[in-house]
């Protein structure tokens, strides 16, 4: 079993418009069972929709529009995403803290008419977190790494350096997640 530890940075608006968001990073991890990160995954994506980034995603991502222009549209970073995950050759699960990089990924692939099946094996580390924690509420990966006494490391909505954060928590509870897709 492969688990690929994810995050997104997607669009965003400080005023929170109606404006479909679209994927601008993705970071992941390759994880096997013996807890060993076999490579990291990083690319930037060219937004289609709306190619220009509002001044709120960039402070926000720290990713600026020269980032995005020469990046890949979804199309091809989906394609070399998905290939990287099939070059394990092995059962994967995909992990995110939440389930918004989930609906994120879903909706990127339906605006480009790309399958989503690909996307059925996930689970949402956040959710699972209070149950194997004991604690009573969901909360951000930062606050979390706080509580775990872990270091936070990277700059914050940064999608490789937040999959790395996530996969500290990841680790720490091992062999202790739900597979419940």
């Amino acid at each position: 079993m492969k688990w690929i530890i994810l995050d997104l940075e997607a669009t965003c608006w400080k005023d929170r418009r109606k404006k479909p968001n679209e994927i601008i990073e993705i970071g992941a991890l390759c994880v096997d069972n013996t807890r060993e990160v076999l490579e990291e995954y990083q690319t930037f994506v060219q937004p289609q929709v709306h190619p220009v980034l509002s001044d709120f995603c960039t402070e926000l991502t720290s990713i600026t529009q020269e980032m995005v222009a020469n990046a890949p549209p979804y199309p091809d970073a989906h394609r070399a995403f998905t290939s990287w995950i099939r070059g394990f050759e092995d059962e994967y699960v995909l992990c995110s803290w939440g389930f918004y990089d989930r609906k994120q990924l879903a909706s990127d692939c339906t605006l480009h008419g790309l399958d989503t099946e690909w996307l059925n094996r996930h689970i949402s580390l956040k959710h699972q977190y209070p149950r194997i924690a004991g604690t009573d509420r969901k909360q951000g990966i930062k606050a979390v790494l706080k509580q775990e006494q872990l270091p936070m490391e990277g700059t914050h909505h940064r999608g490789i350096d937040d999959a790395r954060n996530i996969n500290k928590v990841f680790l720490k509870y091992f062999g202790q997640w739900r597979l419940d897709f």
